[in-house]
This record gives C-alpha cells, structure tokens and sequence, in this order.
C-alpha cells in the first residue's frame, strides 16, 4: 500500500512538473510565432507567391517584428536562466566537522532508496527543509558524482538539494529522534532527482529571481522600462504555472511522506512533540533572554546550549514535562558534530543577524557574551541604562530631587524621585482642582498624551535600547487592554510620552552618526551584506511598556545598590532580580499601581519588606 501511495504522489507531481514545462514551450512558442510568419513571407517572395509592395511592407514589418521579439525572448531567457535566486542564510557543515551527521544522513537516504543530499546545513529556526543551490549565489554549484554526469544520449541527472537542518533540533533531540524527524525531509530528495521536476523547479525559482531583478531600484529611465517589460513577463508566467507548481509541491510532500513511512514510524510520533517542544523553547529563549541582549549589541554565543537549559528548567518546574528529563540521559544529536560548541557559536551570530539585523560577523560595538556573563554584562548594564534615561527625562520635565525643600539633595539619582513625581499629582490636587507642579517644564516636552494614543504621534519610539527588566509574562497581558489607558496618571503620561520622545532622539542621532544601530528597525543594509530585513520578534512597545520597564529599572537598580540583590537570568522569563537568592516575581502589579493609579502604597510596601531604600543614591551607567 505504501508502494502504490508513493508511486501515486510522484506521478502526480512529474505530471504537474509537464504542465509547467508546457507552460515554457508556450511562451517559446508565442516568441517565435513572428519569426515563424517572417520565414513564411521571405519563402513566398522567393517562389513568386507573395509579391507586390503591399508583401514587401508586410516582409518589412514582421522582420523587424520578429528581430525584436526574439531579441526579448533572448534576454529574458538568458535573466531567467542566470538569475540567482535567493538562498536561505545558514551555517554550511563540511563533512569533515560532522561525519557521524553525514554517515547517519547517508544511511537514511540509502534506507529510503533516495538520493543522499549533497551537503548539510544549519539553521537558527526550528524547521528543516532540502534546497536547491544549483544557482547559489555564493560560489559555483556542487561539483556532481562521475554517475551524475550525462552521457550520449542520455539525460543529465541534477545535483541534489542541500539538507537544512534547524539547530535546535540537534541539541534537544536525540540521534533517534532526529533521524525519525529527518525521514520524511530526506525522502524529498527522490523526487527531487526526477529531470522534468528538477527542469520545473529550476524554471518556477528563475522567474521568481527575474521578478526580483526587475524590482531592484535605482536604475536609468531607458533600463527601468526594459525592467518592467521584464519583470511583466516574468509575473505572467509565474501566473500560468503557479497553480500548477503548488500542486507539483504536494505530490512530492505527498510521496516523500509516504515513503518515510517505512522508517521509524512509531519513534518519530514522540520525536514530534519534541519538535513542539523545542520551537517553545526556541521562542521563549528569543525573546525573553536574546533580544535584551541584541538590543544591548551583544550576541548570546551559546543559544542552542541555551534552549536545552530552559526545556530542562520547564521539565522541572511543569510536571506534564517530567518525562522529558529521563531522556535527556541518552545520546543528544549535537554529539554527530566534531565541535558543537564552534557550530553553536556560528548559528548564535546568525541568529542575530536574522532576527534582529546584526552584523554577520562578530565585530568591535556587537561582541559576544556567555552565560555565566549575561547577567552582569546584559540584565544589570540594561537596568542601569534605562534607569539613566528615565532620570534624563525627569530632569528635562523639571522634577526637582526632592519634593520637600527641606530634605538635602542627596548627591545621585534616587528612586523616591520617581515615587514622588509620579504619586504626588493624583494624590493631592491643589485647591483649584489641578495637579501642583514640581517645577518649569522644557516647552518642547510634551506634558500630557494617552499612554496608548489612538494616532501616531511624530517618530515612532523604536524599543532599541528597552529591557525586559524582571520580566513577568502573566503580568504583561495587562499591557494590552486599551480601557488601561485612560487608567493612567497625567504625570504618568507625561513621564511616558518623554520617554518615547527621548528614546526617538537617540535613534536618530545614532543613525546620523552613522554608527551600528541594534533597533529592530534597522534594516540590515546598514548593518550587514545582507539585503532582507530583520524577522521582527516582538512587536513595538505602547508607551506605557515602555515607562512599567523603565520604572522596573530604577527598582531593580536600587534594590542591587541599596539591598544586596543581584541581576539574574532565567531561562524561560529573561532578565530577572534575585532578591536573597529567589526571583521577585511580584514587582510588576506594585509598579502598574503606581503608574495607572498614583498610589505608591503597594511599591513601597514591597520596597520595605525587601530592605530597599528609595532614598539612597543609585549607580548608573
């Protein structure tokens, strides 16, 4: 039964693999139907059949005609033909560095009787896939097998596709695992060997490529038109042959799977949820523990490392999990690599250069961090540097450090500063029903705005330079109701719409300056070789996320400086403050209390029972 679904899916793939072929004989066919109607003209000219000065214009007309249509074809032909399409960015594995991986790769491929892949690579996502890098940008395609090499008569048979495998997958996974995972993506490459698909393929991905040569920007008006007479061509053909090459895709999908069938069914069920399982730790790990860290211009250098140590922190601490830890006794992937660590290191850097458009190089301003580093080197500098921008804003709306003229400055920046600022004006409104001030105000700061303003109002605040400081997720969902807003303090707001205003400036100063930005939403053109932008992680922060983090920050900076607690990481929530060794989990209602409502009752009730002293100097950066 196997057999007759395999044969099933590949019949139906190679037949939609014609259907696009046909589509390549028709536009050949259109393109030489006026040469075709030339050569019958100049033949009834020269038999006597075809004469006359009416004949001769028309022998004039199509010539010139179908010079110039075949001229077109040509250039077309030879874009689409030498068009480079995109490849995915990964991290190459010589066979040298990882025998074992290649041995078992070969191995199943020789079970599945399919063609072994050429080479493999990493990824720094949680997915694997074959590619065709016949027409890579990067170097001239895989030298093919002496079998490989087409004889006398017979038809060349093509290089086989590249086996991307995500990263995750080698450290959480173990070797049985990961080659019931691989099965079904291996098994890919049978079809993929069949010339008419090959033939289909490499057509569909040269269109693909001509409609991105014709988009390219900032050419002369003359090569701008022969541009977009190309790249309409292009999209027509991708327009016949599309529905056609989807359902080549599922053949092959479809054949591949039923092939893959036959190895390690029943292991590859459990070696499933392994992958449901990693891709959450792969995303949690991103954005909770990378980003903060990208944003800083640093690249954490062990992330796969990382993503086995949250999936054991969860498997401790979810009882659903307890059976992962047994497994994590036997052999994990990772061990198929010579140098794991080295592999680990490449694929953090591309990770970053992926998902948040730093360099793909390690470089002076975006150097790399362990993770017995993180914490001092990412959560404190973070907190301390947020901590300073909140006091430049309170200096720039005129807050004095004291409320009370009679209390001394105390020589830095302190936390009752904020508290007073942000408690005194919902508290005790004066006698003509409005909120005192605390002093002149920069005519250029705004004084008022919604915490979530239903316009944009001027450039937007980028969350560059903003830290997860103590994160606590359940507490995060508060952030998205938008009936929060009206919630908000006016001094709150103010405090909030500076913030978002100073952390513009920076921005743009930064992109003057012309140094390396680590927002999001620099394109990777300024920071990289690389021409597509960033995958976004997260999406930009409200103006109230961005005052609960920085008001955090401030916390945190005063209970490390006043009561001996210590930044800390952890592996499924990020950045976090240890306070007497155990995680303040409770910090953000407190905060959201003062914002939204102006009572720092909660806050400084917390403040007191942990031993922190608002009123003592912090430390900034």
């Amino acid at each position: 039964m196997t057999g007759i679904g395999v044969e099933a899916g590949a019949q139906a793939a190679r037949s939609r693999a014609l259907a696009v072929l046909r589509v390549r004989g028709r536009a050949l066919g259109v393109a030489v139907l006026p040469a075709g109607a030339a050569v019958i003209l100049l033949t009834g000219a020269s038999t006597g059949h075809f004469v006359g000065p009416g004949w001769d214009t028309a022998r004039w007309v199509v010539g010139v005609l179908a010079v110039l249509v075949l001229l077109a074809a040509a250039a077309i032909a030879v874009v689409v033909a030498r068009a480079r399409p995109a490849t995915t960015p990964t991290v190459p594995i010589p066979e040298g560095s990882a025998p074992d991986l290649y041995r078992m790769v070969r191995d199943l491929a020789d079970r599945l009787d399919v063609p072994a892949p050429s080479a493999i690579a990493l990824t720094p996502d949680c997915d694997s896939w074959l590619e065709d890098r016949t027409h890579a940008a990067h170097g001239p395609p895989p030298r093919p097998a002496p079998d490989e090499i087409a004889g006398p008569g017979r038809r060349r048979t093509p290089v086989a596709p590249v086996l991307v495998i995500g990263s995750p997958f080698l450290w959480w996974m173990r070797v049985g695992e990961l080659r019931a995972v691989l099965a079904p993506v291996v098994a890919g490459t049978g079809p993929s060997a069949h010339p008419d698909i090959a033939a289909a393929r490499r057509f569909v991905r040269g269109l693909d490529a001509a409609v991105a040569v014709a988009s390219t920007p900032g050419r002369c008006p003359l090569t701008r038109g022969l541009c977009a007479a190309l790249g309409w061509t292009a999209r027509l053909l991708l327009r016949g042959c599309r529905e056609h090459a989807t359902q080549m895709e599922r053949g092959v999908a479809a054949a591949a799977a039923e092939r893959a069938q036959a190895v390690d069914y029943g292991l590859r069920i459990v070696a499933q949820e392994q992958v449901g399982l990693a891709y959450a730790g792969w995303d949690r790990l991103l954005t909770r523990v990378a980003l903060p860290a990208w944003r800083m211009g640093r690249w954490p250098s062990r992330l796969d490392a990382g993503v086995v140590a949250a999936l054991t922190e969860l498997s401790r601490r979810d009882r659903l999990a307890e059976g992962f830890a047994s497994r994590l006794g036997e052999r994990p992937a990772c061990d198929l690599l010579e140098e794991p660590g080295a592999v680990d290191e490449a694929t953090s850097l591309l990770a970053a250069h992926l998902f948040h458009g730093g360099p793909a190089e390690s470089r002076s301003g975006w150097a790399p961090v362990d993770w017995q580093a993180y914490p001092e080197e990412v959560v404190d500098r973070t907190w301390r540097a947020d901590a300073a921008r909140l006091h430049r804003v309170l200096d720039a709306l005129g807050v004095r450090p004291s409320l009370d003229p009679g209390v001394p400055d105390p020589g830095g920046p302190t936390l009752a500063r904020l508290l007073d600022h942000l408690a005194e004006p919902a508290a005790t409104p004066d006698h003509t029903g409005h909120a005192g001030d605390t002093g002149p105000q920069d005519p250029d700061t705004p004084t008022a705005a919604p915490l979530n303003p239903p316009a944009d109002p001027g450039p937007a605040a980028p969350p560059a330079t903003v830290p997860l400081a103590a994160s606590e997720p359940d507490a995060q969902s508060a952030y998205d109701d938008e009936e929060d807003a009206d919630r908000a303090t006016e001094r709150s707001a103010a405090l909030a719409a500076g913030l978002s205003a100073e952390l513009a400036r920076e921005e743009a100063a930064v992109s003057d300056g012309g140094a390396a930005r680590t927002g999001p939403e620099t394109t990777l053109s300024t920071a990289c070789d690389c021409v597509l932008p960033p995958f976004p992680l997260q999406p930009q922060r409200t103006a109230r996320e961005l005052l609960t983090d920085h008001v955090k920050a401030m916390v945190c900076c005063a209970a490390v400086d006043t009561a001996g607690a210590l930044p800390g990481l952890d592996w499924l929530d990020g950045p976090s403050l240890l306070l007497g060794g155990e995680r303040a989990a409770d910090l953000t209602p407190r905060v959201l209390s003062l914002i939204e409502e102006g009572d720092p009752g909660p806050l400084r009730d917390w403040l007191a029972a942990s031993g922190i002293r608002p009123e003592k100097p912090v430390r900034l950066v």
